[in-house]
């Protein structure tokens, strides 16, 4: 689960990563407002979106005026911002957020990450803060510094204080940076992160260290132990939110293929397929064996509502607690909560297979009906071709 970078911020002040005074706005109004009440004379606007490089594509703009903070932010919401990160789509802008501006002596890098081979934590920094750190590492890779981090015995001073040397901070601030450090550690173990990231983290004219950006994202597996954390999950697009409540895995593509499919290694056969003859898959869906009716109801109606999808293709093997029949009844009433009819191709194989190819003709679900997946992918291609066509 990925975090907006206010909400990465709220959530490591209690740990000691102080970063500049700001506060989100939904209006050009509230972000004028904002910066009347932070005061300063300059602030950051920042487009909200879940992916980074924003300044690259204008979404992050210094100003000296109240009036600019509210133009800016006028001319932000509202709009998609596309940057390397987002792909071509690029991500829809629903919020800013206004921070006070301070000025930097130096700015640096500094992230926490899983390294799962290792079964240990890496710290990572360098001296090229504010840039894109994937270029700085094909590029220049001595400037970056890593270290793993034993998590039964936590980070050590005397390494916390060594890597702030070497990512260009002076004796003077290494010792706050190391503070600093192993707040951002007993942060990432506290919340069960995956990732902290801090760029940059900026040495101010006054020797503050500060986080003006920050990056976070959470294991999925444990937002049952963070509830308040859950509350945060971005709940307007991509169907974060269903996905959360309803325990199933759901990726939206660029294709016009929707796919239902139980299973992830099916799911990845259906769109290996569907790209061999020609098509282009909407979204990766794996239904698990334990999804309920209801559950596999919100996930096609999730399919179903994504106005690129032009065809819906079925690729269900039922077996154990997945039978054939469930799926197809929860198909029928996404249907009809969606209220939309697309045209569908059904393979069903396994438990309780002919249930469910009379449930979808009972149901008035004109599916046509396939013995193979190879077959079921060729004919979902060939409608969404006839589709296309003028």
């Amino acid at each position: 689960m990925d975090i907006h970078e206010y909400q990465a911020k709220q959530l490591l002040r209690p740990y000691g990563v102080i970063s500049p005074p700001g506060e989100c706005a939904f209006t050009a109004e509230e972000a004028e407002e904002i910066a009347r009440r932070l005061g300063g004379g300059h602030w950051a606007v920042k487009a909200q979106i879940l992916a980074g490089d924003r300044s690259l594509a204008g979404g992050v703009r210094m100003v000296a005026s109240e009036a600019e903070v509210r133009e800016t932010a006028r001319e932000m919401l509202g709009t998609r911002l596309t940057t390397p990160q987002t792909g071509a789509g690029g991500e829809y802008v629903r919020r800013v957020y206004v921070e006070r501006v301070h000025r930097i002596r130096s700015e640096h890098y500094l992230a926490l990450a899983l390294d799962r081979d290792a079964s240990k934590i890496a710290l990572v920094g360098s001296d090229a803060g504010g840039s894109s750190i994937e270029s700085v590492a094909a590029n220049h890779p001595e400037r970056i510094v890593r270290m793993t981090i034993d998590p039964s015995s936590g980070l050590i001073e005397a390494d916390a204080r060594d890597l702030s040397l070497r990512i260009g901070l002076g004796e003077n601030d290494a010792k706050t940076c190391g503070r600093l450090m192993a707040g951002l550690f007993d942060a990432f173990i506290a919340l069960d992160a995956s990732l902290i990231e801090i760029n940059p983290l900026a040495l101010t004219v006054e020797g503050d260290l500060l986080a003006l950006d920050a990056k976070m994202s959470i294991d999925d597996n444990a937002l049952f132990r963070h509830r308040e954390i859950e509350d945060l999950r971005e709940r307007e697009s991509d169907g974060r939110l269903s996905r959360a409540r309803h325990g199933f895995n759901y990726i939206p593509l660029d294709g016009d293929i929707g796919c239902v499919v139980n299973g992830a290694g099916l799911a990845m056969a259906t769109m290996d397929l569907l790209r061999l003859y020609g098509g282009a898959p909407a979204n990766f869906l794996d239904l698990p064996p334990s999804a309920s009716r209801k559950s596999i109801t919100a996930a096609c109606k999730l399919v179903i509502e994504n106005p690129k999808v032009r065809a819906l293709l079925i690729n269900v093997v039922g077996g154990g607690l997945g039978r054939c029949d469930v799926i197809a009844e929860a198909l029928a009433g996404a249907f009809k909560a969606a209220g939309r009819t697309l045209p569908v191709v059904a393979r069903f194989e396994g438990a309780n297979r002919e249930l469910a190819r009379k449930i979808l003709r009972d149901m008035g679900i004109g599916a046509v009906l396939a013995d193979s997946l190879g077959a079921a992918a060729s004919q979902a291609v060939q409608m969404t071709k006839e589709r296309k066509a003028p």
